[in-house]
């Protein structure tokens, strides 16, 4: 169940936050995975953390993380472990703080139950279904933007380009964070009204982080306006959308046209 997961979950994800940190700024050794970008000795040495500690208290969930190989057992799982090691790996290679662990519990389709932990921010998010969204234990709301004017959304100068926009780029602030789950969280608290990204996301990265920004208050879907579906066969998103509900049908009309 989601309220006894999510302590599970919780306690994981900050004991390797810890073995993240042994290696951050230490120039761990990295390589580049084909189609997936770079990764290090630290993203599997947390993978293997992660790993032992939740498949030994849950054997039964499926298993879907970024760093292991998959396989087809977790489509029929009744419940799946969905999770990054080390989200924003190019931010954790260059020793900036904005990396984070993502780790989500999926059933039936749908997070019920995401933890994103930033150790070295000392940043944890956290939330369940039926349940509010956390920042270190306190209560978290999404902005509440009307529109687009005035909007501070996260994301790349290469997302707003014109032919991405069939009713016109909007006008907005931009900020960029590399950690796509902490993208969703600070959408979550209201520090941002917004992110998107247009380009195929990893079901391991938004997981967590969108649970997370819809018990805060804030509308996550698809590109396209769909909402999002997890634990697919092949495990990408069509691109993703957060933000407060008004800024969130203005980007879509935007989008869309």
């Amino acid at each position: 169940m989601p309220e006894a997961d999510l302590p599970l979950i919780a306690a994981v994800a900050e004991e390797a936050g810890q073995v993240a940190l042994r290696y951050w700024r230490r120039n761990p050794k990295s390589w580049e995975k084909p189609g997936l970008g770079p990764v290090t000795e630290a993203d599997l040495a947390v993978n293997d953390r992660l790993r032992g500690a939740l498949r030994g208290a849950r054997p039964d969930y499926g298993w879907l993380s970024e760093e292991d190989p998959d396989g087809p057992e977790r489509l029929s799982a009744a419940r799946v472990f969905m999770l990054d090691p080390i989200d924003g790996t190019r931010a954790f290679m260059a020793g900036e703080e904005h990396f984070a662990v993502s780790l989500a519990v999926v059933e039936g389709g749908v997070p019920v139950a995401g933890v994103v932990h930033l150790p070295a921010l000392q940043l944890t998010y956290a939330a369940a279904a039926g349940g509010g969204a956390t920042r270190n234990g306190q209560p978290i709301r999404a902005s509440g933007q009307a529109g687009i004017e005035g909007a501070h959304v996260l994301t790349t100068s290469a997302n707003l380009a014109p032919e991405l926009w069939s009713g016109g780029v909007p006008d907005l602030k931009r900020s960029f964070r590399a950690s796509l789950a902490y993208r969703l969280c600070l959408v979550a608290e209201g520090r941002f009204d917004g992110m998107l990204t247009l380009r195929p996301a990893w079901e391991w990265d938004i997981a967590a982080g969108s649970l997370i920004a819809e018990r805060a208050g804030a509308v996550v879907s698809d590109r396209k306006g769909a909402r999002l579906g997890f634990n697919a066969a092949h495990p990408q998103a069509e691109g993703i959308v957060a933000a407060a509900p008004g800024l969130h049908r203005a980007l879509l009309v935007r989008l869309c046209g």
